[in-house]
């Protein structure tokens, strides 16, 4: 006896809708499976490009202005610690250095600054200045140098020459911390109230910008290490 039914496979016009429906169905269920891994690809690109291009100390620290604390308000109007703009009509900055503390993606910036105030023996030339300082204070660095802090934020110390030290009063010098996907930063940027016998003579402002390189390098190199305690 010949079977009526029609094989399966033999799908009427209506199922064929039904089918390719399906079909597009299971289609769609199996295009995951070839994107994710280009997907995961491209990710990987822009994140390694994204590296590449924040690994550069980043300049917006090095102008920002210090939070201010009580203590050095009085001391913000004659001492610039608004920045160079705010310094007798505006001021250049005599240099602005930036440095890499490493790789530290569980400490903060605040945190390493919170170091070298808190342990201001870190300083490499120091002096007699206490080991905790905070606003207005002033003491003498190495050689009896005078200055006084202007400012402590909670990424930046600033400090200003007093009359009597080596390179003239009124040099500001702010130290700046950041840190960009663990990598942190420092920038320290230096200006001034008015032009200092130094500052006037080409081979002592040289000298003096190059030892100061040198010498936040070292700064740099100390907290490079003990921010793994910080």
């Amino acid at each position: 006896m010949r079977k009526t039914d029609r094989p399966r496979s033999g799908a009427s016009p209506g199922s064929a809708q039904g089918a390719a429906g399906e079909g597009g169905a299971v289609g769609s269920r199996h295009t995951p499976g070839f994107t994710r891994p280009a997907a995961r690809f491209a990710s990987a690109v822009l994140l390694a490009g994204s590296l590449a291009l924040v690994a550069p100390a980043p300049s917006s620290y090095a102008g920002a202005s210090p939070v201010q604390s009580s203590g050095s308000r009085g001391a913000a109007a004659e001492g610039c610690d608004e920045g160079p703009a705010a310094c007798h009509g505006g001021v250049k900055w005599l240099y602005r250095y930036s440095y890499s503390l490493g790789l530290h993606p569980f400490t903060s910036p605040h945190e390493v600054r919170r170091q070298l105030t808190d342990h201001f023996w870190l300083f490499p030339v120091s002096g007699a200045c206490p080991a905790r300082i905070r606003p207005a204070d002033e003491c003498d660095l190495l050689g009896g140098n005078p200055v006084r802090v202007e400012a402590v934020g909670a990424t930046r110390l600033q400090i200003s020459t007093l009359p009597g030290h080596d390179l003239g009063d009124g040099l500001h010098i702010r130290f700046a911390f950041s840190r960009t996907f663990g990598f942190h930063y420092l920038v320290v940027s230096a200006w001034q109230d008015r032009p200092t016998r130094c500052t006037r003579s080409t081979p002592c402002a040289v000298a003096s910008r190059a030892g100061a390189w040198a010498l936040w390098k070292v700064l740099s190199a100390t907290l490079a290490v003990t921010a793994y305690a910080a």
